[in-house]
């Protein structure tokens, strides 16, 4: 070859002998990709044998082999004369490199030349119709293969099987093939129509047409198995699995390590790994990729202990171990958490020189990320991998994000794209799980923004992100927007925005989705119907709750345990503990959210006894108690009045379940302390807590020193407050109750004007009320008609002859809860509780007005604000006068 590239060829050999020996040389070159060959192209040009249609046929397929499309075309193109051979070669190029619309474009142009194609040539051309679901186009070319008398061409054949089962045709096609495969087609035929019905996903048509071939007389081969196999290892079903494995027994299918390792994986997946090992030891011929895959196995079944058994047999037996072993033990201490054993897998790595290799640094980075919280060690592997691809950086990306370092994620983001690596539909879905806990609305539209530029499909995963993010950051309108863009929606797009509206505290709009997903067509599912009962809890609209609960029983997602605990926080919420119990008690297996929800809905709704008795259920059940418990019961002893026993759970929490407390543990240790008259205690628990001093915690004792009258904590805590937040209202309200309860009317009236003179007024309370099936609100301060009026002055002059006095500088009877009252007591039936369900707290002078109102009126009054349920009967509240 060398003197053929000389620049004495030319004199060294005569014409023909040197035609000769290009092409002996090209062909060569073609069956070994030797790229080196390309350089008798010059010489060819030099003595002019550049109209050799043969010699530029094996130039043209050494360009396509060794230097891609661009290259062969180019000389396509300058070809002086081409025939079948040269078109074949450049389409069948195209079409290997997934360039398709090319590929058709240039079997179109053929056509129109009056050039005939071969088999070949429609083989690539159907080949490139598949990859694209170009159905029409497919079965044009269909039709030309009956013209040119082909249709019984086994190559064209097997490419129309795979065309048609790739395609989502009808079976009015697909039975027209089976005509031909029975007419004359053999085993390849049928496996081939099986393997593309796999590899659709098509699982019970291609066990349809296993069935016809054997009716047909054909016995299936080992590779027939290993798609049939491959089938059901990706829906997990056993039982055919076994069916498969007898029947290829039967018909004597040869047991090579293909078929060998297509069991073990089959087997693993099903979740048989005893089945594996006998499988494995039916024959002593093991590989790499037997090794591996059994190695694999034990990981899926999160045997990890097992699977390095395995892998120390694998190296005893003398066979290495190659980057696919070492993924799946890397993945595998990632799925334990193991640091640990994922360093030493890593040390092996680096010192058989695996650590740049993708499969590797892809597993290395996953199992840094997931085992520690440093992000260190995950990018300093991802910085190794030599050619990173989109799942290396998006399993970086997520890392990052998971670990709570969403700015960087973007920053991440934007360096993957500066490296010419586009974003799959999981990586958008990454970063924009990144918006949604940043609550951030810029990110998302910039991402929206990059979707649109780039043309992209919003599929159902990235769509059900986007949603998610605009929801989460408070645009509604545009997850609407999103929603009505989306081409294909699911129970998880409408799941998505119900939850996040939940989360704001829109529970109307929330509940309101339930009717779009209906009119969508969509039926929900346990996480949808979870989230709309949470919807009914908030707005503590029984009716609609009631009917949901109705829909669970009849679509049998009662027995999910995320819905029953949603039954039971729905009733809780709307103060029918008898329902909750009972919803409770209809869980087969409650875990710590069920005892959680009633422990919890027993002490908002005033059971603090019940509370208590529960939680010595729950531990007898053996279900251990978590934070979120420990925080029911504290709260419980709070409202109840149990101060003693309320710090004996709290001190118990490290001592005797392990759990730190939170800030969240710190306030409710501080109400608890308050309520009970020990200021100076909860004042010591502020000072000593490893957290640092917030808003909450602050009006908490402030709130308690109103209730006890100290005036000088109490003004320490307010100018505390008021440091973390100067224009929150409800700091001067509650200074001024220290004031007015403390004797000092003169300095509670000055703090209120104070506020008022610095334009601060307290957001007007809402509540709301369900009769009828129907929710009516009301605002405080809100015009009324005469109707509500008269009765609302009925109440005030009946309250002030029983001795109740107003203040005068306010006109407290224009609050929200006062206005659901006096409509209450005109609409709601007699015998029926009057249930109100308020926003914010309910105020002191409130809480006494509907008290007192109950004896006027002779009714019972229910009412559930931010924190507790108060249930009003006789001039009484089950608070006891602590709200």
């Amino acid at each position: 070859m060398q003197i053929l590239c000389s620049k004495t060829a030319p004199h060294t050999f005569s014409l023909f002998r040197f035609q000769e020996t290009c092409l002996r040389v090209l062909s060569f070159c073609n069956s070994n990709s030797f790229k080196e060959g390309v350089c008798i192209h010059s010489p060819i040009i030099k003595l002019g044998l550049q109209h050799d249609l043969y010699l530029n046929n094996n130039l043209l397929s050494l360009y396509a082999k060794c230097f891609g499309v661009h290259h062969a075309r180019h000389l396509f193109d300058e070809m002086p004369h081409i025939d079948v051979v040269s078109w074949t070669t450049v389409l069948s190029s195209h079409t290997k490199n997934e360039h398709h619309f090319e590929a058709l474009e240039l079997f179109d142009m053929m056509l129109s030349l009056g050039q005939y194609p071969n088999e070949f040539t429609l083989c690539s051309a159907l080949r490139s119709c598949s990859a694209l679901g170009e159905l029409d186009c497919g079965m044009q070319i269909h039709s030309y293969v009956v013209k040119l008398g082909l249709e019984m061409n086994p190559f064209l054949v097997t490419s129309l099987i795979e065309f048609y089962t790739k395609s989502c045709c009808s079976s009015v096609e697909v039975c027209k093939l089976l005509s031909l495969v029975k007419n004359g087609g053999d085993v390849v035929s049928w496996t081939t129509m099986i393997s593309s019905l796999v590899e659709t996903g098509k699982w019970g048509g291609a066990f349809e047409i296993y069935v016809k071939m054997v009716e047909a007389g054909v016995y299936p081969n080992e590779f027939t198995y290993v798609k049939l196999l491959g089938a059901v290892s990706s829906f997990r079903g056993l039982v055919y699995g076994k069916m498969l494995h007898a029947q290829l027994i039967v018909f004597g299918a040869e047991m090579n390590l293909l078929l060998k390792t297509a069991l073990v994986d089959m087997y693993s997946k099903c979740r048989g790994m005893e089945d594996v090992i006998k499988v494995s030891n039916l024959t002593p011929d093991y590989d790499v990729c037997l090794w591996t895959t059994i190695i694999s196995g034990f990981n899926q079944n999160l045997q990890v202990r097992e699977a390095v058994t395995a892998f120390l047999d694998m190296e005893l037996s003398g066979i290495r171990p190659n980057n696919f072993t070492y993924s799946s033990l890397l993945n595998g201490s990632a799925s334990i958490l193991s640091l640990h054993l994922g360093e030493q897998f890593h040390l092996r790595v680096i010192v058989i020189g695996l650590e740049d290799d993708l499969y590797v640094g892809n597993a290395l980075v996953d199992m840094y990320m997931k085992c520690s919280r440093s992000t260190t060690n995950a990018v300093k592997a991802f910085r190794r991998i030599a050619l990173p691809n989109v799942i290396s950086w998006t399993s970086l990306i997520a890392g990052f994000v998971e670990n709570g370092f969403e700015e960087e994620s973007f920053q991440l983001f934007a360096e993957m794209q500066a490296a010419g690596v586009q974003p799959n539909s999981f990586t958008l879905t990454t970063i924009l799980g990144a918006c949604s806990k940043m609550r951030s609305v810029a990110p998302t539209m910039m991402l929206h923004g990059h979707i649109i530029k780039a043309k992209a499909d919003i599929d159902i995963v990235v769509g059900n992100a986007l949603v998610d993010a605009y929801a989460g950051g408070g645009m509604t309108e545009e997850a609407w927007s999103v929603i009505g863009m989306m081409k294909h929606r699911d129970a998880i797009t409408y799941t998505c925005l119900s939850t996040r509206l939940n989360q704001k505290g829109d529970h109307g709009m929330a509940l309101k989705v339930f009717t779009h997903m209906c009119n969508d067509g969509i039926k929900m599912d346990e996480f949808s119907l979870a989230s709309f009962l949470s919807a009914a809890a908030g707005l503590g609209t029984m009716e609609a709750g009631k009917q949901l609960h109705c829909y669970s029983v009849k679509s049998g997602f009662q027995r999910y345990n995320s819905v029953s605990n949603s039954l039971v926080h729905l009733y809780s919420k709307c103060g029918s503990v008898h329902d909750a119990y009972r919803a409770f008690k209809d869980i087969n297996e409650p875990d710590a959210f069920s005892w959680n929800g009633l422990i919890s809905g027993l002490a908002s709704n005033g059971y603090v006894t019940h509370a208590l008795s529960a939680f010595d259920d729950m531990r007898l059940a053996g279900v251990k108690p978590d934070a979120i418990t420990l925080l029911s019961l504290i709260s419980a002893c709070s409202h109840g009045s149990l101060l003693d026993l309320g710090l004996e759970y709290f001190y118990s929490m490290e001592k005797v379940y392990q759990i730190t407390p939170k800030l969240d543990h710190f306030v409710c240790l501080v109400d608890l302390l308050g309520r009970g008259g020990r200021l100076e205690e909860a004042m010591g628990v502020i000072e000593t807590m490893p957290f640092k001093q917030d808003s909450l915690i602050c009006k908490t004792l402030l709130n308690a020193c109103s209730i006890h009258g100290n005036v000088a904590l109490g003004e320490d805590m307010a100018r505390r407050c008021l440091e973390h937040d100067p224009s929150d209202p409800a700091i001067y309200l509650l200074l001024a109750n220290v004031y007015d309860n403390a004797g000092l009317s003169d300095f509670g009236e000055k703090t209120r004007r104070l506020m008022r003179e610095r334009g601060l007024r307290r957001s007007p309370g809402q509540c709301w009320m369900e009769i009828r099936s129907r929710v009516h609100h009301f605002s405080a301060g809100e015009k009324i008609n005469d109707e509500i009026n008269e009765k609302l002055e009925f109440l005030t002059t009946e309250l002030r002859n029983r001795g109740y006095q107003y203040q005068e500088n306010e006109d407290k009877i224009y609050h929200s809860e006062q206005l659901a009252v006096a409509y209450g007591v005109l609409n709601v039936p007699t015998m029926v509780p009057i249930r109100i369900y308020k926003n914010s707290l309910i105020c002191p002078h409130c809480h006494t007005f509907i008290m007192l109102s109950t004896k006027v009126v002779g009714r019972e009054i229910i009412v559930r604000d931010r924190k507790r349920f108060h249930f009003f009967k006789d001039g009484q509240c089950s608070c006891r006068g602590h709200p």
